[in-house]
């Protein structure tokens, strides 16, 4: 699904250049579940940002189903994204004066389809995710739970092929995270490839290949023997 070579990211400070994306060469396949782990600073969001098309300043190639991003302008990518990527976040980035229902609504409404089809979308999803009694509620009527699965309900109403979410469950208490991680998992055995980024090894369990970074570097990979088990990059 996704092929990044030699992808590299960098931004001007009073000092210079800061690298945070440094010669990172990945390849994710269709239906993986990938968790990329490593301490603040990593790189790690960055990435997730390249990932999700939402950061154009980088250097290198970038395939997206054989699509070459690199090679397209802004817009391109963006219908490319809308298209393709849903994005959750750690602080939710619900619009406080729509209800859950026009929240969840809001990725079809960009799209051209007909509102009667959109509403019942919206009527499936929030079925699927057991919400319909919040239909009418605003952000501040839910739990930090609740509104995080509202934000999961939206990324994927369009039914993306990839999942991105960035530290999903930092503000949830346990059994909500685990809550949501199921999900994740359900979504993920119904076909939609995710890329997690956290900071949990309990979340990361629920994954199927883990993705360690540092300073910018890959320098580890449970698919990828290339990178070394000590985990230093093999960098030439």
């Amino acid at each position: 699904m996704i092929q990044l070579n030699n992808v590299e990211r960098s931004y001007k400070t009073g000092a210079g250049q800061t690298w945070v994306l440094r010669r990172i060469d990945l390849t994710i396949r269709e239906g993986e579940f990938v968790t990329v782990m490593g301490p603040s600073g990593a790189g790690k969001s960055s990435l997730l940002n390249v990932l999700a098309l939402l950061d154009d300043q980088w250097a290198g190639e970038y395939w997206f189903r054989e699509e070459a991003v690199h090679a397209m302008k802004r817009k391109e990518r963006s219908e490319l994204a809308k298209r393709n990527v849903g994005m959750v976040f750690q602080s939710y980035h619900l619009l406080d004066d729509l209800t859950v229902q026009e929240n969840i609504d809001l990725p079809l409404s960009y799209k051209d389809i007909p509102r009667s089809q959109r509403q019942g979308m919206v009527a499936e999803t929030l079925d699927h995710f057991q919400i319909v009694a919040k239909k009418d509620l605003y952000p501040n009527q839910l739990s930090g739970g609740q509104q995080q699965l509202v934000g999961v309900a939206r990324a994927v109403i369009h039914k993306p092929a990839l999942l991105l979410a960035d530290e999903p469950t930092g503000n949830l208490h346990s059994s909500q995270a685990k809550e949501i991680m199921e999900l994740f998992t359900q979504l993920n055995r119904e076909g939609t490839t995710i890329v997690q980024v956290t900071h949990s090894e309990v979340n990361a369990s629920y994954g199927t290949r883990t993705i360690q970074m540092r300073d910018g570097w890959l320098v580890g990979d449970t698919a990828n023997p290339a990178l070394a088990p000590s985990g230093e990059a093999v960098r030439s």
